[in-house]
C-alpha cells in the first residue's frame, strides 16, 4: 500500500480510534490499527474484540491497499511531525515505511488479513435523531457507572427505549442517575441495553465534537452507533439491570432549594477535612439553613453554614462526599432541589428546570 496524506487528517482520524487499542495486550494484533484504501476513501479500525472504532478519511489514495500498523507508535509520529505536513506510507509486508520532509520510520507490520474481525450477526433494529441527545444523555449519567464492580452488570450503562423516550440509566449500587428525553422515534418496540464502561468513555470523546445525525442499530448482543465520521460498535453486557424504579424516591416531603454554586463550593471546602477513606459529610437541615459538618481521624472538623429555601422537620443525615459534588459538577442550573423523606432515606437531586433528569444518593453512616 503507497500512500500521501496530509499530517493534520490522519492524526484527527486516529485521535478517534486509538481508544479501542490498549496499552497491554496478550494478542500482538491488538496493538495495531488497520488502514484500508480503496478508491474513494481510508477507513481506519481499531478493536479490542470488545468494541472497535472506524474512522473514514475522504481521500483517494493512488492504489487499493491495507496494511495492519502498531497503533501507538504511529500516533505518536503523527504527532511529533510538524503541523501541514505530508506523510508518505509506504507499507511491505513485514514493514511499513514511514516519511515526511527529512524524518524517516521503520515500522514492524503484521499481515493484515490476520486484523480481528468481530463476529456481530445482524443488525435488525435501527433508529435516527440528532447526536446531541444521546451526547446529552451520556453526559447527565454516565459518571454514576460502577467501575470494576464484581456485580458486572453495574460497569456499564442502561440505554432504554420506551415509546417516544430515549432514556439511560447508571448507577454502582450507593448513586444513580436518570434521564430521558422525549424524541420523535416512530413505533418503535421497547429495547433495553447494557453498554459495558469502557464504550461508554469512548462514545463521550467521539460525541464530545460530533453534530449532526446518528443511526443507532441493536444487534442481539451488540450495539452499533453511526455517524457521518466514524461507526462505533460494542458487544453488550450480558445480565439484567436493577429495577430503578424501586429505587426512585415516591414519597420525600422534606425539599430544600439552594444555590448550585453556592452548595458546590461549600462542599469543596468542607470535603478537605472529611476523612479520606470514607470521604463522608453531615447535613443538618432546619428551618432556612443547612449545616455542613465533615472531620477526619485526625480530629480535624469543617463546618458550613448556609442560608437555604427549607421548611421542613429537622433532619440530621451523612453522605458521600464527592457523590454530593459529582451531581452539583453535572448540573448546569442556578439551584438544585434536593428532597428526601427521613434521616434514614436516599436523598433525591434535581434541577428544578430540567426534571427529566435525576440524581439519588443513598445515606451513609458518620
Amino acid at each position: 500500500m503507497k500512500l500521501k496524506i496530509q499530517r493534520n487528517e490522519l492524526l484527527i482520524t486516529l485521535q478517534r480510534v486509538i481508544g479501542a487499542v490498549e496499552k497491554r495486550q496478550t494478542m500482538p494484533m491488538l496493538s495495531n490499527i488497520l488502514i484500508e484504501a480503496n478508491n474513494t476513501h481510508l477507513q481506519i479500525t481499531s478493536t479490542d474484540l470488545e468494541i472497535s472504532l472506524k474512522a473514514l478519511i475522504d481521500h483517494c489514495p493512488k492504489e487499493r491497499g491495507e496494511a495492519a500498523l502498531p497503533a501507538r507508535k504511529l500516533f505518536d509520529i503523527c504527532k511529533a511531525l510538524p503541523d501541514g505536513c505530508e506523510i508518505h506510507i509506504d507499507s511491505f509486508p513485514d514493514k511499513t515505511i514511514i516519511q515526511s520532509g527529512r524524518s524517516r520510520f521503520s515500522l514492524a507490520s503484521l499481515p493484515p488479513e490476520e486484523f480481528p474481525i468481530q463476529e456481530i450477526g445482524d443488525f435488525k433494529r435501527q433508529l435516527h435523531f440528532p447526536i446531541e441527545i444521546l451526547r446529552n444523555l451520556f453526559n447527565r449519567t454516565a459518571f454514576a457507572m460502577a467501575n470494576q464492580d464484581v456485580r458486572y452488570y453495574l460497569n456499564g450503562l442502561m440505554l432504554e427505549v420506551e415509546n417516544s423516550f430515549l432514556r439511560t440509566v447508571a448507577t454502582d449500587g450507593h448513586r444513580l442517575a436518570y434521564c430521558e428525553i422525549e424524541t420523535n422515534l416512530g413505533d418503535y418496540p421497547t429495547e433495553q441495553v447494557l453498554i459495558p464502561r469502557k464504550g461508554v468513555l469512548e462514545l463521550q470523546k467521539l460525541m464530545a465534537d460530533s453534530e449532526g445525525e446518528v443511526t443507532l442499530e441493536f444487534g442481539d448482543n451488540h450495539i452499533k452507533i453511526n455517524t457521518p465520521a466514524y461507526e462505533f460498535t460494542s458487544k453488550l453486557i450480558d445480565g439484567r439491570f436493577p429495577d430503578y424504579h424501586r429505587v426512585m424516591p415516591e414519597s420525600a416531603d422534606n425539599h430544600m432549594k439552594i444555590k448550585r454554586n453556592v452548595l458546590k463550593e461549600a462542599l469543596h471546602r468542607a470535603a478537605i477535612l472529611s476523612n479520606e477513606k470514607y470521604r463522608g459529610i453531615r447535613l443538618s437541615m432546619s428551618e432556612n439553613l443547612l449545616k455542613l459538618q465533615a472531620h477526619n481521624s485526625e480530629q480535624e472538623e469543617a463546618e458550613e453554614e448556609l442560608t437555604v429555601d427549607y421548611s421542613g422537620e429537622d433532619i440530621d443525615i451523612g453522605f458521600n462526599v464527592q457523590y454530593l459534588l459529582d451531581v452539583t459538577n453535572i448540573l448546569d442550573s442556578d439551584y438544585v432541589d434536593l428532597a428526601l423523606k427521613d434521616a434514614n432515606s436516599s436523598v433525591l437531586l434535581q434541577n428544578p428546570e430540567y426534571p427529566n433528569a435525576s440524581y439519588v444518593i443513598m445515606p451513609m453512616r458518620l
